[in-house]
């Protein structure tokens, strides 16, 4: 996560990035990923810490009204990557893996039609978080 994006770029400013990343079977899952390479969220500073926040907050509000999930997961795991990254993910009652996490066990076949459905909805969705985070970049 240091050398590459890490998936497909949705935005980026000198702090950190979001992209949409390819995990099959969750096509709106998304990471806010800080670009320097730091290991913990304590290591970043107060207001570093509000700044990456408020990311994953305005991607969590663009999933919620483009899709209406059933749920939006939030995550910072980073046992794998030791780069801070936080996941946001727009999860449904119909995924394959639901109520459980992305990570465990899928509970039944991937719908291919649900899921083309909300694929058909990320132009949108991307467009709409690239201007929300460029406006809430400039304050």
């Amino acid at each position: 996560m240091c050398a590459e994006d890490g998936g497909a770029l949705v935005w980026r400013d000198e702090h950190l990035r979001v992209i949409r990343a390819n995990e099959a079977g969750f096509p709106a899952f998304y990471r806010v990923v800080w670009n320097a390479h730091v290991a913990e969220w304590s290591d970043l500073a107060a207001a570093d810490r509000v700044h990456c926040m408020e990311a994953v907050t305005v991607v969590e509000q663009a999933l919620r009204q483009h899709l209406l999930p059933t749920k939006v997961n939030i995550a910072a795991l980073g046992n794998m990557v030791p780069h801070l990254h936080w996941h946001v993910i727009a999860r449904f009652d119909w995924d394959s893996h639901f109520p459980s996490p992305v990570w465990a066990a899928a509970q039944r076949p991937s719908p291919a039609a649900q899921e083309a459905a909300v694929q058909a909805l990320l132009p949108a969705l991307e467009a709409h978080l690239q201007s929300q985070l460029a406006q809430w970049a400039i304050r």
